[in-house]
């Protein structure tokens, strides 16, 4: 029996968010479905570095599963690609000791939220960026970064309807990037995130940059450890499970 780690992308758009739900079309299920299919119809479970929700993508989802086939390593990629539905694609799959494990092995994700910062829409983009027309102020959403990185309670950035109890979570990384074509990029790195916390961490720097409050106020926000007191939660189209460090 081999443990097997796969890297793969997917277009969350269409999905129900990454995790198995009855009736419902998820990544997950398309995934486990073709597993399937090569296992002679056997169910193969696989394990993931964590969810995502509807409408969020991935480029480098970390998953892993055990199977008895004698399939060369290379050939996975390939086999899975042609039983997988467009919207998922496995770019890597390699053999790994049996102690690897794609969550509880995790040293670092890294997530990456675009925003198309001009005043037209595009089309074509519309569902991998939040499109924002209202001037922003990269400096300040920097200098509120600064206050976000390290470790702390992040309950303030926390979804509400969590059963999570331990929101403390530590940040490594965290900055505001202007890329080509009009779009500004908010990549983040850290030990692990809280539900939806990437999304309210953006929602917020963007308060920020647009002077609804001083940088110097997250601060006070993380502190205080209440939802109420952060912003809106930025809608799932623009945010990119980027990376997965082990």
């Amino acid at each position: 029996m081999a443990k097997m780690k796969c890297t793969v992308s997917y277009d969350g758009t269409y999905f129900f968010g990454y995790q198995v739900q009855p009736g419902k079309r998820t990544v997950q299920g398309e995934i486990e479905t073709a597993l399937s299919r090569m296992h002679h119809g056997k169910p193969v479970k696989i394990t993931a570095s964590g969810r995502t929700d509807s409408g969020v993508h991935a480029f480098g989802q970390v998953f892993h599963f055990e199977s008895p086939l004698n399939i060369p390593e290379e050939n996975w990629s390939r086999a899975l690609n042609s039983l997988l539905p467009g919207d998922i694609c496995i770019r890597k799959t390699e053999t790994v000791p049996d102690d690897f494990h794609a969550r509880y092995s995790v040293r670092e994700k890294e997530y990456r939220y675009r925003l198309l910062t001009r005043q037209e829409p595009d089309l074509f983009r519309r569902l991998y960026t939040w499109h924002i027309t209202r001037p922003l102020d990269r400096s300040k959403m920097n200098q509120a970064a600064g206050y976000i990185t390290g470790t702390h309670d992040f309950s303030c950035f926390c979804a509400a309807n969590t059963s999570v109890k331990d929101k403390v979570r530590t940040i490594y990384r965290l900055e505001i990037v202007d890329e080509e074509n009009s779009e500004t990029v908010i990549r983040i790195a850290g030990s692990g995130f809280l539900y939806q916390m990437v999304r309210i961490i953006t929602g917020t720097l963007l308060d920020v940059g647009s002077e609804v409050f001083p940088p110097e106020h997250v601060r006070t926000i993380i502190e205080g450890r209440d939802r109420q007191a952060a912003s809106q939660t930025a809608p799932a189209c623009g945010l990119t499970l980027w990376r997965v460090t082990y």
